[in-house]
């Protein structure tokens, strides 16, 4: 049977109402596409059938739109075959999953890969991602599951298990064994995730961390020469969280160059592990780190074959060195600070870099949306509309130690799906936030609204290190106990994304609310109008025919000839720039004004009702938009008998409702 899909406004209630019963937490992922992958897998063994998955099929459509597309040299004589036709006793999982079953392929995914061998270290988090149950011995029926933490919730992504091979290999992710297809397959499950092959290449290592695991913290170390850096990667690393580095490149040319001593830049690295060791007679710090490509690796001092070796103990040597040509390697950690210019550290408790006490930390994760406009406001250097971006409030209540004032917490701005874009031409928005401390007349209250005036007379209390087009900024901040104002936003204004923002706070010293800018202004102008329609009309009726004639009587007409009255003194009231129409931002001014709070998401939808093609609202639409919005809050008044804010209709009530209020 084929999943049925909800469209529109039913689907988002659908979907949130699925994820406040635990849709999407940890023992509840959301599945892809609606794909079950017991009941699918249960049909297929009952036709004795294997598996073929008709939403991410066999075609070039899935391998990719440009370099990997139907015309590229890349894909031609790209078969797709199952791993039982590829070698005679295919293994999902063979002696356990390993780093080295990762080896990359014609596809430019480091990143994703080496997050892939970062997790093979953490047991737990591995057969998170990597469900228990699966593999070709008995009971294969050619369908293979994975799990990914995307935006904020676990997501189940089923796939059959045909590969893309070329000469009789595949073309990408492989094991070093051959016959082991657990990365292979995972792959091609995030491949799917995110519409084709061709989506994951490029990008950062923590992108591939944050697919893998809930990053309740996250860093981005651009590198500093502290002398706790080393025990700090030591504490990640027994605590399980993913480690990658990388060389910054300075121009496109250096993009996968590779250095006098074999290292590679721009590339995605693995750190996997770290160790002191005496060398002659005094005590040496080392890092592990791994290539996915499998090869190419690091050939300066602590190197497999290095001569550092040989004046280290035998039992040592025996037990850390490697002469295999595996993309492994060890260096200095010295060297590993010269070479390398970014770390990144995935953290799956909010405490692993805390040395000392351990703290408690509380996480919120919201999602928004930049709206062309309504809400896509651009960044300070647009201060006409840097106000109408959405504000999110939190409040630090406890300080990080007796005697202090600074509270210690976390903001990570992520946008989502942009992946799935890149074949109409779209990629990453340039990104980042400001953080603004709460004007004292406003401390305490809910509902805070920051104007644009605020904006243009006060500086920010902190900000994100820079606007980039990552797919997430994160940074770590210390602020005095109190309320703050964090406004995220693109780089430009009218730049449409969805976006999730998460803030950690230590001891649950945190309350974060999403806030709907809003503001007041007025004008003075004359209209441009064609009069009032039909619907105009037809609304006005409704709303004021109190004894269900279909028909307004003299009182009921002065009561609603009163209102047009004072519809028309809030429109000019509002009018900012006097053109006789009202702009997306006037309109929401004036919606404010008329008594109406909304939230992000309806104004939006007024947006796309209202407005014409240049955004602007002529009298007669916001007459209609103003008494369809009274005519909705008065009827639903009218049903809400006990005040409790909620109301239960009937089918035919809500077909009521909707088609005649």
């Amino acid at each position: 049977m084929e999943p049925i899909y909800a469209t529109g406004m039913a689907a988002k209630l659908r979907s949130q109402w699925d994820r406040d019963a635990g849709l999407g937490q940890n023992h509840n992922a959301v599945k892809l596409l609606g794909q079950d992958y017991e009941s699918l897998r249960a049909q297929c063994q009952q036709t004795r059938t294997l598996f073929e998955d008709p939403l991410f099929p066999t075609s070039t459509s899935s391998l990719g739109f440009n370099e990997l597309g139907p015309r590229s040299s890349k894909t031609h004589g790209v078969r797709w075959m199952r791993p039982t036709e590829i070698c005679m006793r295919p293994q999902f999982i063979m002696d356990g999953a390993t780093r080295t079953d990762i080896c990359q392929g014609a596809l430019g995914d480091c990143w994703l890969l080496a997050a892939i061998a970062s997790l093979t270290l953490n047991d737990d988090l591995l057969h998170r991602v990597v469900p228990h149950g699966q593999s070709f011995d008995g009971g294969y029926a050619g369908i293979f599951h994975f799990q990914f933490w995307q935006f904020g919730e676990w997501v189940d992504v089923v796939i059959d298990d045909r590969l893309p091979v070329k000469d009789g290999k595949l073309l990408f992710v492989h094991s070093a064994e051959g016959g082991e297809f657990w990365s292979a397959l995972l792959e091609k499950a995030y491949a799917k995730l995110n519409g084709c092959y061709e989506a994951l290449s490029g990008g950062s290592t923590s992108e591939g961390f944050e697919e893998k695991c809930p990053p309740q913290c996250l860093y981005m170390l651009n590198f500093f020469r502290g002398a706790d850096l080393f025990s700090i990667i030591g504490r990640a690393i027994e605590r399980g969280s993913l480690l990658g580095c990388s060389i910054d490149i300075t121009s496109k040319f250096d993009q996968e160059a590779v250095t006098f001593k074999k290292l590679v830049k721009g590339h995605a690295y693995s750190v996997t592990a770290v160790e002191e060791v005496v060398y002659r007679g005094n005590m040496t710090k080392l890092v592990r780190i791994r290539n996915p490509w499998g090869e190419v690796e690091w050939t300066g001092a602590w190197s497999d074959d290095s001569r550092e070796w040989d004046n280290v103990d035998r039992s040592v040597r025996g037990r850390l060195q490697n002469r295999s040509e595996d993309g492994e390697f060890w260096m200095s950690f010295s060297d590993f600070l010269r070479e390398f210019s970014r770390l990144e550290i995935c953290n799956l408790t909010a405490d692993a870099l805390q040395a000392g006490q351990v703290k408690k930390w509380s996480t919120s994760l919201y999602q928004g949306e930049w709206r062309r406009g309504s809400t896509a406001g651009g960044c300070r250097n647009f201060p006409a509309t840097f106000w109408i971006n959405p504000q999110f409030k939190v409040t630090l209540k406890h300080p990080d130690s007796p005697g202090q004032s600074d509270c210690s917490f976390l903001v990570a701005l992520m946008q989502k799906d942009r992946r799935k874009k890149r074949r109409e031409g779209q990629d990453m928005e340039t990104i980042g936030f400001a953080i603004y401390e709460v004007p004292r007349e406003f401390v305490g209250k809910s509902g805070v609204h920051l104007k644009r005036d605020f904006f243009l007379t006060n500086a920010s209390s902190a900000r994100s290190e820079l606007f980039i087009n990552l797919r997430e900024v994160s940074s770590r901040f210390q602020l005095p106990a109190g309320e703050y104002i964090i406004v995220p936003s693109t780089f430009e204004p009218q730049k449409e994304a969805d976006f999730v923002l998460r803030n950690e706070v230590s001891d649950r010293s945190h309350v974060l609310r999403a806030q709907l800018c809003c503001v007041s202004l007025c004008t003075d102008k004359d209209l441009k109008t064609d009069g009032f329609g039909k619907e105009s009309c037809r609304g006005m009726i409704n709303l004021m025919d109190t004894d269900g004639s279909g028909k307004l009587g003299l009182t009921e007409f002065h009561v609603l000839w009163e209102k047009v009255k004072r519809y028309l003194q809030i429109f000019r009231d509002h009018d900012v720039d006097k053109s006789g129409t009202m702009s997306s931002y006037e309109m929401r001014r004036a919606l404010e004004a008329a008594g109406f709070k909304l939230n992000n998401h309806l104004f939006q939808l007024i947006i796309l009702r209202y407005t014409e093609e240049d955004l602007s609202v002529d009298f007669d639409n916001f007459v209609t938009c103003l008494v369809r919005l009274e005519t909705m809050f008065k009827t639903f008044k009218t049903l809400d008998t006990d005040a409790d804010g909620f109301i239960s209709l009937t089918f035919f009530q809500w077909i009521s409702l909707t088609m005649f209020a």
